[in-house]
């Protein structure tokens, strides 16, 4: 009997000979793209990918920029300059797995500084990081010998001379010039994509903080190769050099500051010196801060005091705190009237010291009354009761909010200083969705003295006087003159005067005229005439007394402006100065204005003003309301 394997024969022959020629085909094929790939690698991309390996194993330092310095305006002697210091670095990858937070408790132990700070700027999400990661800047040179010496056992630490800002004796200039530190994670979040990188040194607040992208320059660079354990095996280094910052010049004039400073005195309040095209000569407020603080390595609890110091050193009261403006906003009031037609400036008004209105007694500042008084003699006393009855009788609250925003009360000016506030102008529907009550009568006879919901700032009431003098043209104030090169010094940028607000097509030159001739009387007939009247310069300007709620102080203003007999605006300067009801009594923001003006025009230091004035002797005046 035949097999069945019989009636097939070669079947078992031929099938294991086809699956050997397959595998041997396939294995054929494999080896053959593997060496196409290698000859692909090796001979036609070759050299790309020896330079690939060369860049892995390349160390790249970067080499920090120097800060461009500032200058105030006669560009001598800078406010600011850069010393060589040290900043502190570790390269995460470079330590041993595990060994980070080991190290990490060392290092801030020989920087002494909070372990905190350091662990914070090495997150574990950097811990593969082969970039060095800035952990202390600004360490001096005993403690970078402190870390040589222990360099063996502080894997991944580095070291390098880095450039340090150096303010001198700073003052009233800090809230002008501001400060610079370590770039936060926050802040690095918003600016990657300019440029930032983690342990770039940036400006925190000030001229340093608005213009960081001139200031702080072009880093270096510095790459040479490394083996796996970060040492040079090769002499090919590339460098990169550093490009410093421009220079900054600004409107500000040292002396002056000095000058504004000095006579404000330890009182927490502020002083704007500005020319009527919106330079800034000065911009004081009191109290201030040492920005030198930043450049140690360990302020922690320095920092933490002026934060919670209850007299707010980090504010610039200038621009960063608003007030109501008083007897100040008279200004305003005249122009309104004189400029709408609305009441015949002859018109008086009889001032008996109170009125009655509204089942309540309105009393003026001056408890006798003033008696008959037409526009500018109600300006050069500043009397209430004729202002109450011109706002509420012939202006009312629409013209006025109309005319405050038409002079910039409650928006910014835009000056080139961060932090800026708005102030606040009310209006009858902001009262009645805030308060849901309707306006009175008696709210627009508050609002025309500047007082009830009304804010300024110091440097918009400044800007409110030059609209005065500009015959209703106000120029945004700026502090930065011009941007210089680091090394030749050419000007390279100069800001040009921007108007921000223009009330020529709405208000004649003739009813400017007339309010400055008022303004005029308040010096040489009312109630800053015997402050202000000096010989060394014509000035014409206004008190102003804000009630704050308290019966034994006051909210002092004065703002003026001088040389008054003149049509030549670059020969003129603007003066504000407040006091804050916080410091005792003593109705000074006249005085003050007065040693300005005196410094200025007579080319005296303050003590020298002070003397030509006779006010070394001068008493706090007390009580004194305008």
């Amino acid at each position: 009997m035949s097999s069945s394997f019989d009636q097939y024969p070669g079947t078992m022959g031929e099938q294991p000979l086809g699956r050997i020629r397959i595998l041997r085909f396939s294995l054929i094929a494999v080896f053959s793209l593997y060496a196409l790939r290698l000859f692909n690698m090796q001979i036609i991309s070759g050299e790309q990918y020896r330079r690939r390996s060369v860049d892995i194993a390349r160390r790249t330092t970067v080499l920090p920029a120097q800060r461009g310095e500032i200058y105030d305006r006669n560009f001598t002697d800078p406010l600011v300059v850069n010393n060589d210091t040290f900043a502190v670095t570790i390269t995460p990858a470079e330590v041993p797995e595990g060994q980070i937070p080991d190290l990490i408790t060392r290092v801030a132990e020989l920087l002494r500084v909070p372990r905190r700070e350091v662990d914070e700027k090495i997150p574990p999400q950097y811990y593969y990081l082969y970039q060095p990661l800035n952990i202390a800047s600004n360490i001096p040179f005993e403690t970078i010998a402190v870390l040589a010496e222990n360099l063996d056992t502080l894997p991944g630490l580095s070291w390098q001379s880095t450039p340090m800002r150096n303010y001198g004796d700073m003052g009233s200039l800090s809230h002008i010039i501001g400060y610079v530190g370590n770039i936060t994670r926050e802040e690095l979040t918003q600016l990657y994509n300019q440029g930032y990188k983690q342990g770039d040194i940036i400006g925190k607040m000030g001229i340093e903080r608005q213009y960081d992208g001139i200031l702080r320059g072009r880093d270096g660079i510095e790459t040479r190769t490394v083996d796996v354990r970060g040492q040079r095996i090769s002499s090919n280094l590339t460098r990169e050099s550093p490009a410093m910052g421009k220079n900054l010049v600004l409107t500000v004039d040292k002396s002056i500051q000095l000058l504004a400073e000095k006579a404000l005195g330890q009182r927490m309040g502020a002083a704007v010196v500005m020319k009527p095209n919106g330079e800034i000569l000065a911009l004081v407020s009191y109290p201030w801060y040492d920005p030198n603080l930043f450049n140690r390595s360990n302020i922690s609890a320095e920092y933490s005091a002026l934060i919670n110091d209850p007299n707010k050193p980090f504010l610039n009261r200038a621009i960063q705190s608003n007030y109501p403006p008083a007897s100040t906003f008279k200004i305003l009031m005249s122009t309104a009237l004189l400029a709408e037609n609305l009441i015949n400036p002859e018109l008086k008004i009889n001032c008996t010291g109170g009125m009655d209105y509204g089942e309540r007694l309105w009393r003026c500042w001056a408890r006798g009354g003033h008696g008959w008084l037409n526009l500018q003699q109600a300006l050069a006393v500043s009397c209430d009761i004729y202002f109450w009855i011109a706002g509420r009788d012939y202006v009312g609250i629409d013209r006025i909010v109309r005319y405050a925003q038409a002079f910039g009360y409650g928006e910014l000016t835009g000056i080139d200083l961060p932090g800026e506030i708005a102030g606040f102008i009310p209006t009858r529907q902001w009262k009645e969705r805030t308060t849901h009550e309707r306006w009175l009568a008696g709210d627009t006879m508050n609002t025309s003295i500047g007082q009830g919901f009304t804010l300024v700032t110091p440097l918009q009431l400044t800007n409110l006087v030059a609209m005065v003098i500009n015959d209703g043209v106000a120029y945004k104030p700026h502090v930065l003159k011009e941007v210089r090169d680091p090394v030749s010094g050419a000007i390279e940028q100069t800001p040009m005067p921007e108007i921000i607000h223009d009330m020529r097509n709405e208000v004649s030159p003739r009813v400017f005229e007339t309010v400055r001739n008022n303004m005029r009387t308040v010096v040489t007939q009312g109630s800053a005439r015997y402050p202000n009247n000096i010989r060394t310069v014509e000035m014409a300007g206004k008190t102003g007394t804000a009630e704050v709620g308290l019966l034994d102080r006051w909210h002092c203003w004065f703002t003026a402006y001088g040389p008054f007999n003149t049509t030549n605006h670059d020969e003129q300067i603007i003066v504000t100065v407040l006091v804050e009801a916080t410091n005792p009594w003593d109705w000074w923001s006249p005085y003050a204005t007065a040693i300005i003006f005196q410094g200025i025009f007579a080319g005296q230091t303050y003590e020298e003003a002070v003397i030509a004035l006779g006010l070394q002797y001068l008493s706090p005046v007390q009580g004194r309301r305008e």
